[in-house]
């Protein structure tokens, strides 16, 4: 699996997030952080399956990537910490671990294997 099939519907997710905590909420901490990550997110997940097409690996988006997730886990996972608020702290960040723990594993693997030229 490429971490763009991934990395775009998860920063859409956060984009959605950040914008319906600001809209129900008022909470401008939100709409920057959700719509902020979500936007860098969702642009690693755009330049990572251009270069894809290109048969070539994009490690400065793999790397965006999982400083991204590995943000949110620590501060959403501090905050779920300080509030036991399951929703929205929590649920992000188990999401943004598993996240976290994928593109570790991209890296570690090499990133997203090119298909072989068929003749």
């Amino acid at each position: 699996m490429h971490d763009f099939c991934f990395t775009i519907p998860y920063g859409l997710l956060l984009i959605g997030g950040g914008l319906f905590g600001y809209f129900r909420k008022g909470s401008t901490a939100s709409l920057a952080g959700g719509v902020g990550i979500g936007l860098l997110l969702t642009l690693a997940g755009y330049f990572s399956l251009k270069a894809f097409e290109r048969k070539k690996n994009s490690y400065p988006s793999l790397i965006l990537e999982t400083v991204c997730a590995a943000i949110l886990t620590c501060v959403m996972g501090q905050r779920y910490v300080q509030t036991s608020k399951f929703m929205p702290a929590g649920v992000v960040a188990g999401i943004s671990a598993l996240m976290t723990g994928f593109y570790l594993y991209k890296i570690a693997t090499g990133g997203n294997h090119i298909p072989a030229k068929t003749k």
